[in-house]
C-alpha cells in the first residue's frame, strides 16, 4: 500500500470523510472523435510477466481505476465509487520469487499486470504494490530490475498523482518529464542525485485540435471545495476560510487541465520517501511535481540503459506557506482523496496519447 493509498483509507471509513455527494462518472471514451481506436486487449499470461515494448506503472487505487478506464474498459462510464476499487478482472497477480528477507509481512506480492496493444506496440500495464516508502527502496529497485530483465521494455513510464510545487499549476495539470531527483533531508539540494533519460515524448496527438474533447474538467467547483472546507474544519477543529486553504485558487481548475511537456526544459520531478509539501514559498518550484517513487525507477533504468519517463498529474496543488505543515498535509490529502480519480483520468489519457504517437 502506497502512502497515498494509506491517505485514502479514511475515504471509505465510518463517517466517510471527506464526502462530496453527486460527483460525476468518468464518461465512456469516444475514440472516434480523434480518429483512433481503443487499446486492444491481449491475452495476459499468469505468473510470469510477458515481454512488451513499453511498461506503464501506476501506484494508488484511484490511479489504477483511471488506468483501467482508459486502457481496458473505455467503452463504458466509470462511477466515482470505483475510485477505491481494490481489484479488476483480467489482471494477473505478480508474486514470483518474493524476497525471503522482505521488509514487511504484509507485503506479499509485487503488483498486478495486464497486457494491451496500442498502435502495434505491446504495452504491459502494471499496478505496483511495491513502493519507496513501503516496503522500501531496495525492493522497488528489485522490481524495476525484474521488469527490465523479464519484460525487456524499450521504455518505462510511471504515471499517477503528485503534489504540486510549481506556483502556476492548478489542480489537474499534467506534467511530462524524463528526469527524477531524489530528495535527501540530510544533504543540501545541490547534492541531491538526478537521473535522466533521453526519452522525448511524441506530442502529435495531444497537439491535435480534437484531443481536448476527450479530457475531463476536474469537478473541484467552488461549491464542492466549500463543502470540503467545512468538513475539514469540522474534522480538525479549525476555522479556516476557503481562501486560506485554496491559496491562489490553485484548487480550482482553469477549464481543461494544462498539459506540459517539460522534457524540453530539462525539468526534473522530485521524489521523496516521506510526505514533502510544495508551498507558495516556492522552495521546490523548479521541479515539475513532488511524488514518492519515480527517481528509483530513474536510477535503475539509467544504469541499465532503458529509457524512462514520468507522466504526473497534480492532484493536490501547492499549499499555503503561511499555514502549519500539518494543515498543509491534511488539506492536500483531502483534495487528493476527492479529486485524484479525475486528475488521474486525464493523466492516463495523456499517457495513451504519448504511446499511440510513438514511432
Amino acid at each position: 500500500m502506497s502512502y497515498k493509498d494509506k491517505r485514502a483509507q479514511h475515504h471509505s471509513a465510518a463517517g466517510r470523510y471527506p464526502d462530496i455527494p453527486d460527483l460525476p462518472d468518468l464518461p465512456a471514451i469516444d475514440w472516434g472523435l480523434i480518429g483512433h481506436q481503443a487499446p486492444q486487449l491481449l491475452d495476459t499470461p499468469p505468473e510470469k510477466m510477458p515481454e512488451a515494448d513499453v511498461v506503464v506503472i501506476t501506484w494508488a487505487a484511484a490511479e489504477w481505476a483511471a488506468m483501467q478506464h482508459v486502457f481496458i474498459q473505455s467503452d463504458q462510464a466509470m462511477p466515482y465509487s470505483d475510485s477505491t476499487h481494490g481489484g479488476w478482472s483480467g489482471w494477473q497477480k505478480y508474486d514470483l520469487d518474493m524476497p525471503p528477507e522482505k521488509g514487511s509481512e504484509d507485503w506479499d506480492y509485487w503488483g498486478y499486470y495486464r497486457l494491451v496493444e496500442i498502435n502495434g506496440k505491446k504495452v504491459l500495464l502494471f499496478k505496483s504494490n511495491t513502493h519507496l516508502d513501503w516496503p522500501g527502496e531496495k525492493y522497488l529497485a528489485d522490481l524495476i530490475y525484474r521488469i527490465n530483465r523479464y519484460v525487456k521494455p524499450q521504455l518505462i513510464l510511471s504515471i499517477g498523482t503528485a503534489g504540486g510545487c510549481r506556483l502556476g499549476d492548478h489542480i489537474g495539470a499534467v506534467n511530462v518529464v524524463n528526469a527524477g531527483t531524489m530528495y535527501d533531508s540530510e544533504q543540501p539540494a545541490k547534492d541531491w542525485p538526478t537521473y535522466r533519460s533521453q526519452y522525448s515524448p511524441a506530442w502529435d496527438i495531444i497537439n491535435g485540435s480534437d484531443f481536448n474533447r476527450l479530457l475531463f474538467t476536474i469537478p473541484a467547483t467552488t461549491a464542492n471545495l466549500t463543502l470540503l472546507k467545512d468538513q475539514f474544519n469540522a474534522k480538525y477543529g479549525t476555522d479556516y476560510a476557503l481562501a486560506e486553504l485554496n491559496v491562489d485558487d490553485l484548487d480550482l481548475p482553469v477549464g481543461l487541465p494544462v498539459l506540459s511537456n517539460l522534457t524540453t526544459s530539462n525539468t526534473s520531478l522530485l521524489t521523496a520517501a516521506t510526505f514533502v509539501v510544495g508551498t507558495t514559498s516556492g522552495e521546490y518550484a523548479d521541479y515539475a511535481v513532488i511524488e514518492m517513487d519515480d527517481a528509483v525507477i530513474g536510477r535503475v533504468c539509467e544504469a541499465e540503459g532503458v529509457a524512462f519517463g514520468f507522466v504526473r498529474n497534480v492532484s493536490d496543488p501547492a499549499q499555503n506557506a503561511a499555514l502549519p505543515t500539518e494543515t498543509q498535509e491534511s488539506w492536500g490529502s483531502a483534495v487528493y482523496d476527492v479529486f485524484g480519480f479525475y486528475t488521474s483520468y486525464n493523466g492516463a489519457l495523456v499517457t495513451w496519447a504519448l504511446l499511440a504517437a510513438m514511432d
